[in-house]
């Protein structure tokens, strides 16, 4: 869902009667959310520009990345997290 498309999707769930959020940049993509006439949060997100923006895909997962924003808070978010032990490796190389 492109950006283009992201905003004809969030005017139609306007015009369905639910209230949207502005399309929402969140670094790795784009996103808005509604709620639905039960109350569940919906959010619909474009594919790109993709986790591997900052990252190499090869290696996706294996370590902690934030958004820029947030690397500021690293120290007290990495404080909270659980420590994660693996029995196997996270990819496998064929």
């Amino acid at each position: 869902m492109t950006r283009r498309i992201s905003s004809k999707v969030r005017a139609r769930v306007e015009t369905g009667g639910s209230q949207a959020t502005p399309v929402i940049d969140r670094f790795w993509f784009k996103s808005v959310y509604f709620k639905e006439p039960g109350g569940v949060l919906f959010e619909l997100a474009t594919d790109g520009p993709g986790f591997s923006v900052d990252e190499d895909p090869a290696h996706l997962g294996e370590s902690l990345v934030l958004p820029p924003w947030l690397e500021v808070h690293r120290q007290s978010i990495e404080q909270a997290l659980p420590n994660l032990t693996f029995t196997a490796p996270a990819h496998v190389e064929k």
